[in-house]
């Protein structure tokens, strides 16, 4: 008798992957090869090309277990950041879960204009301020980029907060990026940077009513405070360009992210709070994504990113 032949062979990645595939399809996840991949690697600590390179490589027991326990996750549409506990921007590897919105490639192309900016204007050294910072991606990614920047990062949520201290650790940058607790302005008068070279943010820019209408992964997982921009989706916006004038030093500027159809009426707003100099940044599919507004006595000495 041949007992080699009834030992139960481990699956492989290759089949692993296909049924995985398959389950999350049927759960409703449009991406589902890519998450399943993304899922696995993160389990077997793996480049998502190694997974083909070892596609016959069986999976020990423990593995197979941390990998359905992501899966049913991922099933139940918790974004694949939240499930693997990390998510990249700007090159840089930031922990994330469900106290934080997660960062996305769009909002890259704010950072990029802001650092674009401020080389044009030759400020090697500027006080940036990071309105609603979140896990701190605007902030730290900035810090990454102008090396003689000091940023305060500030946002209501105190959870926010410790996630954002965490990445401000792992990344290295203390006594660069600092962080504290306030609603849009609170933190900063009274600090250093109450007269800003830079105001940024991502601020909740979604109209209540439509948020309920977002993907699951975002609103049924995603902090609902960060999403919430009020009924029109404005009102951060609104109260930024209000307290923005008489916080900006003299060449400063405001950047702001911005959702789809903002643009415009964003631009009026900062226009009617006395700022100048309005641009657009377009992201990468051609989207407008963020508006910058600088001090009136500004205009038109800085080519645009």
């Amino acid at each position: 008798m041949n007992t080699v032949a009834n030992v139960p062979q481990a699956p492989q990645l290759i089949d692993i992957l296909r049924r995985s595939t398959a389950f999350l399809t049927k759960n409703g996840v449009e991406s589902a090869r890519l998450d399943a991949e993304v899922l696995l690697a993160d389990v077997l600590e793996l480049d998502r090309i190694q997974l083909y390179v070892q596609y016959d490589r069986p999976l020990g027991g423990d593995e197979l277990e941390r990998y359905r326990e992501a899966l049913k996750r991922r099933a139940r549409r918790t974004p694949v950041a939240y499930v693997t506990g990390r998510k990249e921007f700007m090159s840089l590897d930031f922990a994330v879960d469900e106290r934080v919105l997660i960062p996305r490639p769009d909002t890259e192309v704010l950072v990029e204009a802001v650092c674009s900016r401020l080389a044009a204007l030759g400020i090697a050294e500027p006080m940036v301020v990071d309105i609603g910072t979140g896990s701190g991606a605007i902030a730290c990614a900035i810090s990454s980029e102008v090396l003689g920047a000091r940023v305060l990062g500030t946002d209501v949520s105190g959870d926010a907060l410790r996630v954002a201290a965490s990445n401000v650790a792992r990344l290295g940058l203390e006594g660069r990026v600092f962080l504290a607790p306030g609603d849009l302005f609170e933190a900063v008068d009274g600090t250093e940077w109450e007269l800003a070279d830079v105001l940024v943010s991502n601020p909740p820019y979604v109209p209540s009513r439509e948020i309920d209408l977002l993907a699951p992964e975002i609103s049924r997982h995603e902090p609902r405070l960060a999403l919430d921009g009020g009924v029109d989706g404005l009102d951060f916006y609104r109260r930024i360009a209000e307290g923005a004038p008489r916080r900006l030093a003299g060449h400063g500027f405001v950047a702001l992210e911005v959702g789809d159809g903002q643009a415009e009426p964003v631009a009026q707003i900062l226009c009617q709070a006395g700022l100048a100099d309005l641009c657009t940044v377009v992201d990468y599919s051609g989207a407008t994504r963020a508006v910058i507004g600088a001090m009136p006595w500004n205009g038109g000495e800085v080519d645009e990113p």
